[in-house]
């Protein structure tokens, strides 16, 4: 359908322009590329050609914004032919995306790109999923780009749960390390003051052991003397004339009867 067929604002306009602008660089550049033989400017080429494509996609989604928004004030047969023109264009995107995984399934390029939802084993090739483009029509395609996004909308969801959790875990686990690492520093300090307990109890009953035996002697003395002293009393009374042992000081012998009777005749 030509752009002079279609009622188009300004702004609509533009955009359907730079669209077919970039169409028509996307079919260059493929022509271009059959020629080229090494493999690294391929690659190269095919990301310059797939930066295109992505440009393309978010020029038909404001495409499609402009058409919700003009959607009011529109009639229903203009709304039909630029909603045709809309899945024309996304045909069209779809068919050079298609191009795109073929060399890049002959480049042995596995890696995963906007427009490779996913590579698994069991995955179609890029010539099963052009053909299966081709019977289909566009609503079947619209269909299958909304479970797709709504796909890959879920495995972005599930990813975000799965950081979130992993996340909280991280803190948690955090916070009870930082835990036990101050209550092993308590730990620490506690053994430290029991260690300085138990030595200085030590020292206390090593003196207290030495004031013990020194107590000890010392009674031991005092019992030895004060046996001596009994030992020296007994004899002197049992015997008060034995001349072999001196006189205790403060203990003298009683004084004989008749020195006692002498003196009172005397006097």
């Amino acid at each position: 359908m030509a752009a002079s067929g279609l009622a188009l604002n300004p702004q609509m306009e533009q955009i359907y322009g730079e669209i077919k602008d970039h169409f028509r660089a996307l079919g260059n550049g493929f022509q271009k590329l059959d020629k080229v033989k090494d493999p690294n400017r391929q690659s190269k080429q095919l990301e310059e050609l797939t930066g295109k494509m992505r440009e393309c996609k978010r020029l038909i989604k404001e495409f499609d914004r402009e058409i919700k928004d003009e959607e009011a004030r529109t009639p229903p047969d203009v709304n039909k032919q630029l909603n045709d023109e809309k899945q024309s264009m996304i045909k069209e995107l779809n068919s050079y995306v298609g191009l795109r995984k073929t060399y890049m399934s002959s480049l042995g390029n596995k890696k995963l790109e906007l427009f490779d939802m996913g590579a698994g084993a069991n995955e179609p090739t890029a010539d099963e999923n052009i053909q299966l483009a081709s019977r289909m029509n566009n609503q079947e395609l619209i269909d299958a780009g909304k479970r797709t996004v709504d796909q890959t909308d879920q495995a972005i969801e599930r990813s975000k749960q799965v950081v979130a959790l992993t996340i909280e875990q991280g803190t948690q686990t955090a916070a009870t390390l930082k835990g036990q690492t101050e209550q092993m520093g308590r730990i620490v300090n506690d053994l430290d003051t029991i260690h300085f307990s138990i030595k200085k109890a030590s020292q206390l009953v090593k003196e207290i052991g030495r004031q013990v035996a020194t107590d000890k002697c010392i009674m031991l003395f005092l019992f030895l003397i004060v046996c001596g002293v009994v030992a020296i009393i007994i004899v002197k009374i049992v015997n008060p004339h034995n001349k072999s042992i001196r006189d205790i000081p403060g203990l003298a012998p009683p004084a004989s009867t008749s020195r006692r009777l002498l003196r009172f005749t005397g006097s």
